[in-house]
């Protein structure tokens, strides 16, 4: 019996897009399967189905899952395209090392907002993109804030208990406060009359750590992430590109319970 596999499934395995990005893109009549525009939400292809995005046939799955480390300026937008011209992060990708093809094989693990800064994933894999934005996967995000305000013991116990904003559920927050910015090489700003505090979470929401701060009297000048889940800023410096070693790709597996081969698609769980 021939095997057939959903259209958005084969996409996010080509590194393409994410299941749900796959799916916007067959609703957006942008998906083809030999030679057909494809509109419907489930549709099933098998081995020899040509399947084009944007006029372009998708590649083969990825032989081995890569993820690399960016590390966000200030002032650039977690987007493709930006129709007010704004840059964006696939306009330093596209000038790294990962080359002008960036945007057609590379996928973000989350997002930073325009005014925050740090680290941001990418990976070949749709599947893998999604298991690693899952609240369910136990990834830790851990950011540094600079924060205004006075952040008291009772506060800090109430972010960890999770609370409500603007009808918003938000899970348990680690906060920790920190008397400077210890010098990281990556963050440093020469001092500051501001707070520093280390925020540790595995949901990250919309504006999430911004919005509890303002929950909770403070105002955020500064948001970086610094490390999301085995993967660290470190030295990185801003706007610079970093493929990640196997060894710490390997520590990613083990941490979701994936499958090891690193020579087959991940599947969702």
């Amino acid at each position: 019996m021939e095997q057939k596999i959903r259209l958005n499934k084969k996409i996010a395995e080509s590194g393409i897009a994410s299941r749900r990005g796959a799916d916007r893109l067959i609703e957006l009549g942008r998906v083809s399967v030999d030679g057909e525009i494809v509109t419907a939400p489930v549709f099933f292809v098998n081995a020899e189905s040509e399947i084009c995005v944007d006029g372009e046939k998708i590649g083969e799955k990825f032989e081995e899952l890569i993820i690399w480390k960016f590390h966000k300026p200030r002032g650039i937008i977690t987007t493709r395209s930006d129709p007010r011209n704004r840059k964006t992060v696939f306009d330093f990708l596209r000038k790294s090392a990962i080359g002008p093809h960036a945007d057609r094989r590379l996928l973000c693990v989350g997002r930073l907002d325009y005014n925050s800064e740090g680290l941001l994933l990418f990976t070949n894999s749709g599947d893998m993109a999604r298991r690693m934005e899952l609240p369910c996967s136990g990834l830790k995000r851990v950011y540094r804030a600079r924060i205004l305000g006075r952040l008291t013991d009772e506060k800090i116990r109430e972010l960890r208990e999770g609370v409500i904003v603007d009808g918003i559920k938000y899970g348990s927050i680690d906060v920790s406060i920190n008397s400077r910015n210890d010098n990281h090489p990556s963050i440093s700003d020469g001092g500051s009359a501001n707070s520093w505090i280390t925020v540790t979470l595995s949901e990250g929401k919309n504006r999430e750590i911004r919005k509890i701060m303002q929950h909770a009297g403070c105002v955020v000048n500064r948001l970086i992430r610094i490390s999301y889940g085995p993967f660290n800023l470190g030295n990185l410096i801003s706007g610079a590109v970093l493929r990640t070693p196997r060894r710490d790709v390997s520590a990613l597996l083990k941490l979701l319970k994936a499958p090891r081969s690193l020579d087959l698609p991940l599947q969702q769980g």
